[in-house]
């Protein structure tokens, strides 16, 4: 197992530099279209709530964040090694069975107990997921937490950007249009679920 130290060596105060690198690189993953696998994810799982269901919302998404955070952490660190392959037929399979969620149960508040729950353990696997890219950056880094705090962040940063831009988007077409809560619901989980059989196929 690679050895690694907290903080270089050769200097041990807060290296910004370092942070702002691994900040702005965590940030790009999770918003590039490229990796749109992550997005599409977070638009099924946030596609059934309203502006003003923010709380649960923020809940869920800090569910999913512990869930990729610690297996982010744990496969970096080289404690878990799970195949790529698999985490890459994985990752559409949650955004698959998110999607079908909604359709089934566009209105989820009697489920949220057991949807938070579920965005921990989807965040486990898209966790392992942004681990590949990352350990490819740390392949020349003698540190591992500080590279590995900055890029979670940017991760959470560019995440909240994608959930507040899908709850704005959401409340401008739901207020100037004639589309109902429960279409906008179906459209955005069916979209889901035709691009995950995609990549399901396509990965495998």
């Amino acid at each position: 197992m690679r050895k690694f130290t907290i903080l270089q060596p050769e200097n041990k105060s807060f290296n910004y530099k370092m942070f702002d690198t691994y900040f702005i690189l965590g940030l790009e993953h999770i918003a590039n279209l490229k990796g749109y696998d992550h997005i599409i994810f977070l638009i099924t799982l946030c596609a059934v709530y309203k502006i003003s269901e923010w709380k649960p919302l923020l809940i869920l998404v800090t569910a999913f964040t512990i869930g990729h955070s610690l297996t982010l952490a744990l496969a970096t660190l080289d404690y878990l090694n799970v195949n790529s392959t698999l985490i890459e037929i994985l990752i559409p399979v949650t955004i698959l069975i998110s999607a079908i969620i909604n359709i089934i149960y566009p209105t989820q508040r009697k489920l949220m107990p057991a949807k938070y729950l579920l965005a921990l353990f989807f965040g486990l696997i898209h966790g392992l997921g942004f681990s590949n890219y990352l350990s490819m950056l740390l392949s020349e880094e003698n540190s591992l937490v500080l590279p590995l705090f900055g890029f979670n962040t940017g991760v959470e940063a560019g995440q909240i950007l994608i959930v507040a831009s899908l709850l704005l988007l959401s409340f401008v077409v739901l207020r100037i249009t004639s589309i109902k809560l429960r279409d906008w619901i179906f459209l955005l989980s069916g979209a889901g679920i035709g691009t995950s059989i995609i990549m399901i196929i396509d990965r495998i």
